[in-house]
């Protein structure tokens, strides 16, 4: 069975993105930080759960806006944020450029989205790629587990992990880590 995971770095006040983000400050204000534990402040644990985490993708499901400020950042060149790996980006209005073909534009909705991605997965991860598509997906009981890597910062606003959730949703702790840049968390998401 694909699983489906969200995998993110959030400030300790919640936050993925700081203050002020947009396509021209693709992190918002103060908030390049919350991956420095994926390049200058990674120690040999930091760099072990990413390897984890890339090892394990069959494929990513991202919203519009997280792909057009990815793309905004320097470009996709020949692949997509994980090299090959196929993407699918949930979109309203499909781009009428050419992209590289591991991105797949999808209209019908994060449902539509999450089952195209764990059809080509196989039995490996479908990850969830962007805060927006995790607070779609996890009402409608599609998420199977959340990794959040907290950083020891306060942002004090920008974009929130978890905005909005109509009930409770209860989680079972799968991993706790922490390292000087970022303390790991993984969770199941009990059904």
């Amino acid at each position: 069975m694909t699983l489906v995971t969200c995998d993110m770095s959030s400030s300790l006040d919640g936050y993925v993105t700081g203050p002020n983000d947009s396509r021209e400050n693709p992190f918002g204000d103060g908030a390049r930080m919350l991956h420095d534990w994926l390049s200058d402040a990674a120690t040999d644990d930091d760099r072990a759960i990413l390897q984890e985490m890339l090892d394990g993708v069959g494929a990513l499901v991202m919203g519009r806006t997280s792909f057009d400020k990815n793309e905004g950042d320097g470009g996709w060149g020949a692949g997509g944020p994980v090299g090959d790996i196929p993407c699918f980006v949930i979109t309203h209005n499909e781009p009428t450029a050419s992209y590289p073909p591991v991105f797949t534009f999808v209209a019908d909705g994060v449902v539509s989205a999450i089952e195209q991605a764990k059809h080509v997965a196989g039995d490996k991860f479908v990850t969830l790629f962007g805060a927006t598509v995790m607070q779609q997906a996890l009402p409608l009981g599609l998420v199977d587990e959340i990794r959040v890597h907290v950083i020891p910062v306060l942002l004090g606003g920008g974009t929130p992990l978890f905005a909005t959730l109509d009930s409770a949703i209860t989680l079972e702790r799968t991993q706790v880590l922490a390292t000087p840049a970022a303390t790991h968390l993984g969770f199941r998401v009990v059904r």
